[in-house]
């Protein structure tokens, strides 16, 4: 099997989803304006190295609650909507180029799979391997389903996702290719036969260059 994995915020989008999701229901009302520092916070620890991505799933899922699962599909569908425009036309070209030469693409994201789910569909991008949150009467729950998708655990995660697939492990692959921004994806990068640093953060960018890794600032 011949694999193109893709990280989703930062990556195959120039912006945070999980932030984009909260102005979107800040704007419905849904959330109260200081929602955004909140997420603002938890994305300067994810920086730091100091994330306890349970911790943000809790915050970004609990407020979920007050809400009908029909309210929150409604408000998915405008955001879905919304992003569809946001969708860069080189990155939608790069998954294209993947599909073309025959490999199965999946998005491989920490991000939770309610917020993520949107982004694969307006990539068409059939495979998403996501943070789970465990689901209640429809709704994303505050709690995490199994493993985060998150550092180390996106290794896991992706060799779990081949399993159910009926496919050998990430190593046994024919060819292999991950795209990321972020040092905290490096067990990944690691992973595949073809890593790829897309507009890297400091550390990843340093190490992409020590390890002879393209590195794309443009795509």
């Amino acid at each position: 099997m011949r694999l193109a994995l893709f990280d989703l915020d930062h990556t195959l989008i120039p912006f945070d989803s999980g932030m984009a999701w909260t102005q979107h229901l800040v704007r419905q009302g849904a959330l109260e304006p200081a929602a955004e520092q909140r997420y603002l916070d938890f994305c300067h620890q994810y920086v730091a190295g100091t994330l306890d991505i349970h911790a943000m799933h809790r915050a970004n899922m609990a407020p979920l609650a007050a809400f009908s699962a029909r309210q929150l599909q409604a408000w998915r569908d405008t955001f879905a909507l919304a992003m569809q425009a946001q969708l860069p036309p080189g990155m939608r070209a790069l998954v294209e180029r993947h599909r073309a030469q025959g490999d199965v693409c999946a998005i491989v994201t920490a991000t939770s799979r309610w917020v993520a789910e949107p982004f694969a569909q307006g990539f068409g991008i059939e495979h998403l391997v996501a943070t789970e949150a465990v689901m209640s009467y429809g709704r994303p729950g505050p709690e995490i389903d199994g493993l985060p998708c998150f550092r180390e655990h996106k290794v896991t995660k992706v060799d779990a996702w081949l399993a159910a697939l009926g496919a050998p492990p990430l190593a046994a692959a024919q060819a292999s290719w991950f795209y990321s921004d972020s040092a905290s994806d490096l067990p990944l990068l690691q992973a595949v036969r073809h890593p790829v640093a897309v507009r890297p953060d400091a550390r990843l960018r340093a190490h992409a260059l020590s390890a002879g890794w393209p590195v794309l600032d443009t795509v």
